[in-house]
């Protein structure tokens, strides 16, 4: 899966338009195209939960759901687990997260968009990911492409630049089993169309920085293994001193 990513400052507004605080943030792009019309790929939507890719999915709950005009907008609770790395363990300890998942589909224009982002741990890590559905322009009446961006950031001084790299890095492993789920769920709700494999495809042209940055977050992550691990025996210092 070709993914496309950089480091930029931005200044996290939400793409509802409500402001945030300011923190630096990793930003990633990606883009699938699936070989079904978009009214096929919006019903799967709402049915891919469960399939044999999203393991990681716990539950999910709708909370609510409005119909304004001509435009569906809903609300759900997905329950995730929250796998760390044995140095994240000594931020937080939970193993599952709850992420809110708001979309708007409008099917008179073909448009659908949804926003997520973690409703738990915040400081340690906050990730939005906003998901465009709309026809393919090259072939919009068989096809169907699906943008992804993703903000991740984190507040957590000194770990900031490590937590965000792994956030990233688990971001783009997770986007695998989003396009295989989402095709196994599409070949099951309709057989007759073959599924095919859905094409991926970088959304800007900046390949040529994605194995420096892999070797940055690989060396971000190390650095700060070796700062977590520092941190114990001081902090037990300290608590001997204090006694």
């Amino acid at each position: 899966m070709a993914v496309s990513l950089y480091v930029s400052l931005q200044y996290a507004v939400c793409v509802t338009g409500a402001s945030a605080p300011q923190i630096m943030v990793r930003y990633c792009e990606q883009s699938a195209t699936f070989n079904h019309p978009w009214h096929q790929v919006v019903q799967a939507f709402w049915e891919r939960y469960p399939n044999p890719h999203s393991s990681h999915v716990l539950t999910e709950d709708t909370v609510a759901r409005r119909l304004e005009g001509g435009c569906l907008r809903s609300k759900r609770i997905v329950t995730k687990t929250n796998r760390m790395p044995k140095w994240g363990e000594r931020f937080l300890s939970a193993r599952t997260v709850a992420v809110l998942e708001e979309s708007a589909c409008e099917p008179a224009r073909h448009s659908m968009v949804t926003l997520t982002r973690n409703l738990a741990h915040t400081h340690l890590m906050e990730v939005t990911e906003r998901v465009e559905y709309m026809p393919h322009p090259d072939d919009p009446q068989h096809k169907t492409l699906v943008r992804r961006c993703a903000w991740v950031g984190s507040r957590v001084f000194g770990f900031g630049y490590a937590i965000q790299a792994f956030g990233v890095e688990r971001f783009k492993k997770n986007l695998n089993n989003t396009v295989l789920g989402f095709n196994h769920v599409l070949a099951k709700m309709f057989p007759q169309q073959n599924a095919g494999v859905p094409v991926t495809e970088a959304v800007s042209a900046m390949d040529a920085r994605k194995e420096r940055l892999r070797e940055t977050a690989k060396k971000a992550t190390e650095l700060a293994k070796s700062k977590a691990g520092a941190m114990v025996p001081q902090a037990a210092c300290a608590e001997r001193e204090s006694r």
